[in-house]
C-alpha cells in the first residue's frame, strides 16, 4: 500500500470511498438525516476542491483507492477508509501522513471527529477541546467532538 497525492482523475473514486464508508459506518452512530448530510457534503465538487488544494491524498492498494485523507492548515478535514480495509492500519497510515505534513508548519493539529472516530483519535493522543452541533432537518442534530493534539518538539 502507498499513500500518494490525489489527482483530478481520482475524483470519482475518492467520492465512492467517502460515500461507501459513510453509508456503511455512520448509520451505526447517526440517524439517516446525518448520513444524508455527510453524503451531500462530500460531493464531487468537495473532492475536487480538496484535490486542487494539494492537501488531499489517497491510500492505494495496487491500483484501487482504499482510503483518503485531507487537511487545510492544521485542520484534518477527513479520513475515510473502505469498510473492508478498516481495522487493518489503513486509517493510521493516512493519519500519520497528514500529521507529518501538518507538523512541518504547526505545533498542533485539530479535527472534528465523528462519534465513530473519537476513540481512534483519543488513542492517538487527541483531546476533546469542545463539542460541535449542527441542526438538520426533522429536528435531528449532528453532534461531534472538536479535538486537538499537540506535537512533541
Amino acid at each position: 500500500m502507498k499513500y500518494i497525492t490525489a489527482t483530478t482523475e481520482m475524483a470519482d473514486g475518492i467520492r465512492d470511498v467517502l460515500h461507501t464508508a459513510i453509508k456503511t459506518v455512520y448509520p451505526r452512530f447517526y440517524p439517516k438525516e446525518v448520513v444524508d448530510f455527510f453524503c451531500n457534503h462530500h460531493s464531487r465538487e468537495y473532492v475536487l476542491e480538496g484535490i486542487a488544494s494539494g492537501n488531499m491524498g489517497v491510500l492505494m492498494d495496487e491500483d484501487v483507492i482504499i482510503g483518503t485523507g485531507c487537511y487545510y492548515g492544521n485542520h484534518i478535514t477527513g479520513v475515510y477508509v473502505l469498510p473492508k480495509y478498516q481495522n487493518k492500519g489503513c486509517g493510521t497510515m493516512i493519519i500519520d501522513h497528514l500529521e507529518r505534513e501538518i507538523a512541518k508548519k504547526y505545533d498542533s493539529v485539530e479535527l472534528d471527529a465523528s462519534l465513530a472516530a473519537v476513540i481512534l483519535y483519543e488513542h492517538r493522543g487527541y483531546k476533546t477541546v469542545g463539542h460541535g452541533k449542527y441542526d438538520l432537518e426533522n429536528g435531528v442534530k449532528l453532534v461531534f467532538e472538536k479535538m486537538r493534539k499537540h506535537f512533541m518538539n
